[in-house]
């Protein structure tokens, strides 16, 4: 069975700012994170295009070979001149808006993104799928995901994006592991309960 982590930043449950483009409160790396994964526990070190600064080129994928991204975290990279973030991963863009990719590296997913997904989730391998996107791609793919994992930082914006921008539905999840760091951080997992 594929299983799919998700993990999101800030305590408080509005997940983020509600400008997409502000990148504040979360640290380094994406707002909402989402993971499609097949079969490791352990989570690769993302690393867009750092892993070439950090002398990581070489560094083999162990969790990820596939990356999938919403259009205003794809924005985010396309602002600094970068068209392909994750060069080491399979990347991919849902976009309806975006027509043509920019880099040859990266599909843009325009429709039927569920469908989509599900096809990457069935595909034979040892690697996973790292989802990163807004509430309405996680709310979208909301089924899809076996796994969750929540990084909570230690910051309360009064308002933002919620986690899902779905409607209303109660999904269960049971907790697997947490992870608790000097600076407040908890990176808690979750696996969805069938």
């Amino acid at each position: 069975m594929a299983r799919t982590p998700y993990a999101h930043g800030l305590l408080d449950p509005a997940a983020r700012s509600p400008d997409p483009g502000s990148g504040s409160g979360t640290g380094p790396g994406p707002l909402l994170a989402l993971a499609l994964v097949r079969r490791h526990r352990r989570h690769d070190p993302l690393l867009p295009l750092g892993r070439r600064a950090l002398g990581l080129e070489e560094l083999p994928n162990k969790r990820f070979d596939t990356f999938i991204q919403g259009r205003a975290s794809y924005d985010l990279a396309l602002k600094e001149g970068i068209t392909c973030p994750y060069p080491h991963l399979r990347e991919y863009v849902a976009s309806c808006s975006l027509q043509e990719p920019p880099d040859p590296n990266v599909e843009i997913i325009a429709d039927d993104l569920v469908g989509r997904v599900r096809e990457l989730k069935s595909e034979e391998g040892e690697f996973g799928i790292y989802l990163c996107g807004g509430s309405k791609i996680a709310g979208e793919l909301l089924d899809e995901i076996d796994e969750l994992v929540i990084k909570t930082y230690p910051l309360v914006y009064g308002s933002g994006m919620p986690m899902f921008g779905a409607g209303f539905a109660i999904s269960e999840f049971t907790l697997e592991s947490v992870r608790a760091f000097d600076n407040g951080v908890l990176v808690r997992s979750y696996s969805r309960k069938r």
